[in-house]
């Protein structure tokens, strides 16, 4: 396609440095520093440094997760799929951990903030630093 229309050629480049300058700064290693739940009946569960995830630029990653809770050891070290738009982030992938759609809270270039439920009353919050 070519556009003839000097104006036209402004607008699209315009709405494409704008949607680029939107979506999550999210590529590269970030450490997963904080890690909560909260249950609708006013249980917490906080955990820090539980691992890294690594965001790819072809909407691939790979998590490295390692925690225990409660005598429970839980470790993720799979492959993933990312899609992000200016509120939401989505990770698909086989592991159990982190596999859902995120509401971005904070959306810096060394800090992430998501939050996400689990369709019922527990709410789970994520905050990323950039390595």
């Amino acid at each position: 396609m070519i556009i003839k229309n000097k104006s036209s050629r402004y607008l699209i480049l315009s709405a494409f440095l704008l949607a680029s300058c939107t979506a999550p700064k999210i590529v590269g290693t970030w450490q997963i520093t904080n890690y909560e739940t909260k249950t609708g009946d006013g249980q917490e569960i906080k955990l820090a440094n539980i691992g890294n995830l690594q965001f790819k630029k072809n909407n691939t990653g790979k998590k490295q997760i390692n925690y225990s809770v409660l005598q429970n050891k839980v470790e993720d070290n799979t492959p993933f799929k990312w899609v992000a738009s200016e509120e939401h982030l989505t990770i698909t992938g086989k592991g159990p951990e982190l596999n859902k759609t995120w509401i971005i809270v904070e959306n810096g270039k060394k800090y992430q903030k998501w939050k996400s439920t689990d369709g019922g009353s527990t709410v789970q919050i994520l905050e990323l630093k950039k390595q």
